[in-house]
């Protein structure tokens, strides 16, 4: 049996990882415990009165149409008090949460900051969470939001050829299905992806997969846990499409600009970085960075300098794929 040595953690970074699993009480994700980590993440995020104090930003909820046959989809929308600017630039967030747990507000501190900064206009979605709704529940309702988005992008006052779709974890998995679903079903195509520690294969066959298996702040065991309950029985056979794990798909060809970023000391990197060739592939544009010593999630939970590093890495790609 190969032995699988792990890439160390930045130490810089040591201190903010044990912090996010002291917070999450590092509760071993298995089927019989989705619940209490629902409980867990939903208890960490405050009133969205709370989260936007007195920023000047305006936000509101709206049912929009489901995927045919299943229920509304709930978006919220925030953007500068007021209203927008002409031409503003739109962000369409998908949360992560491996599919199983977290809402609509995980992440949305992003949209409120951009709004403030930028005057973009976010929408954020609530989709349906694994077990009780299968895939392709979550990508389905996910661009069933993406549709009203985009169809509504004059009422809600952002410029339809400046829209991005972004999502972290699983929400970066689900923005690959989102972008390979418009391109295959003839939707709008978005200006650019963004992909931060993407989810997407539910084989967890890679390297970095056997890596980081009980430690971390996502591990091994966690991403068999979340396949499973996504995927059920089809998980690892011949019977998973694109569109519930993008890393199935044969085809990048035809996908809007993407930057991808992962850890190097996590379990998506090695995923995350065959994506990004598979599509330069093709001839399509793709910005990869994989950062030294990081471990998932560890630019939002700590300020050693690598985050610092990888926050202003991302924010530039926004301002010249957005035109900010």
């Amino acid at each position: 049996m190969m032995n699988y040595v792990p890439v160390p953690y930045d130490p810089e970074l040591e201190e903010g990882l044990a912090a996010f699993l002291a917070a999450v009480e590092a509760v071993p994700l298995r089927a019989d415990t989705i619940q209490r980590n629902r409980e867990i993440f939903a208890s960490l995020i405050p009133s969205m009165a709370h989260i936007v104090g007195d920023r000047p930003v305006e936000w509101w909820d709206v049912e929009v149409p489901g995927p045919e046959g299943a229920p509304d989809v709930t978006v919220t929308v925030v953007r500068p008090k007021g209203g927008p600017r002409p031409g503003a630039a739109g962000i369409y967030e998908i949360h992560g949460g491996g599919m199983l747990v977290g809402t609509r507000f995980f992440g949305i501190e992003g949209l409120i900051s951009a709004a403030v900064e930028h005057g973009t206009v976010g929408v954020t979605v609530e989709y349906r969470l694994a077990p009780e709704h299968p895939s392709p529940a979550q990508a389905e309702d996910c661009y069933a939001g993406y549709l009203w988005t985009a169809g509504h992008a004059e009422e809600l006052g952002f410029d339809p050829e400046r829209l991005l779709i972004s999502g972290f974890s699983a929400g970066g998995g689900l923005t690959a299905a989102v972008a390979l679903m418009a391109r295959d079903r003839g939707g709008p195509a978005a200006a650019g992806l963004y992909m931060g520690a993407p989810m997407i294969d539910d084989r967890n066959t890679t390297v970095s997969s056997h890596q980081y298996d009980g430690i971390g702040a996502w591990d091994r065991n966690n991403n068999d846990t979340a396949w499973t309950a996504i995927l059920g029985p089809r998980r690892g056979t011949a019977d998973v499409l694109p569109h519930e794990a993008p890393a199935r798909a044969t085809d990048l060809s035809g996908l809007p600009p993407a930057y991808i970023e992962v850890g190097a000391a996590e379990v998506f990197r090695d995923e995350a970085v065959d994506f990004a060739t598979r599509i330069w592939s093709t001839g399509g544009q793709a910005e990869l960075h994989v950062w030294a010593g990081g471990y998932h999630g560890f630019a939002g939970t700590s300020a050693a300098r690598v985050s610092q590093a990888a926050l202003t890495t991302k924010h530039s790609w926004l301002q010249r794929i957005l035109h900010l």
